[in-house]
């Protein structure tokens, strides 16, 4: 991982996200920083996965999580994940990408997603920068309240925080880790 070498003795700040190349499988990406606002990232890293599982409505996690779990393999440790997308799908807790990853790595968890899913209601709405077009807030290890205050206190003046801008970025190989 590219970065700060001393970030390894301290509990990182991650963003993933994953990009799929059609049916040579995805690219991976992480990006760290050393406080929750991502003030200064510290490090990002990619990974090939040479096949990614198919797109199943509501089970995105079979997807999305075999390769954000190789990325962040010798990462670490976290204090927190941002994953682009739902942590949990509705309000019973049906369990989402976030979820999953919040069980792989025993640390609190954000989803921010982009695009409203139908079932998850209890997602907090925060808009940033000058959109009107809301993010939808989902955490699991604290509160959504908590999780949609740090969101919108991220660096970046657009409606993307720019961690997960850049983990888009490197993903889809724009940029390089």
């Amino acid at each position: 991982m590219a970065g700060n070498g001393g970030a390894r003795d301290r509990a990182l700040f991650a963003a993933v996200d994953v990009h799929y190349l059609g049916t040579a499988g995805a690219r991976a990406a992480l990006v760290t920083a050393s406080d929750a606002r991502f003030a200064e990232l510290t490090g990002t890293a990619t990974i090939l996965i040479a096949e990614a599982a198919p797109y199943r409505p509501g089970e995105f996690y079979l997807r999305e999580l075999p390769a954000i779990r190789a990325v962040c393999q010798h990462a670490g440790p976290f204090a927190l994940i941002v994953v682009d997308g739902y942590v949990d799908l509705d309000p019973a807790g049906r369990p989402g990408l976030g979820a999953h990853v919040h069980a792989e790595f025993g640390v609190p968890v954000i989803g921010v997603a982009k695009t409203a899913f139908r079932t998850a209601t209890h997602a907090a709405q925060i808009r940033r920068g000058q959109s009107a077009r809301p993010l939808f807030i989902t955490a699991a290890g604290m509160t959504v309240g908590d999780a949609a205050s740090l969101i919108e206190d991220m660096a970046g003046q657009f409606r993307i925080p720019d961690a997960l801008r850049t983990a888009d970025r490197v993903a889809r190989g724009l940029e390089q880790p």
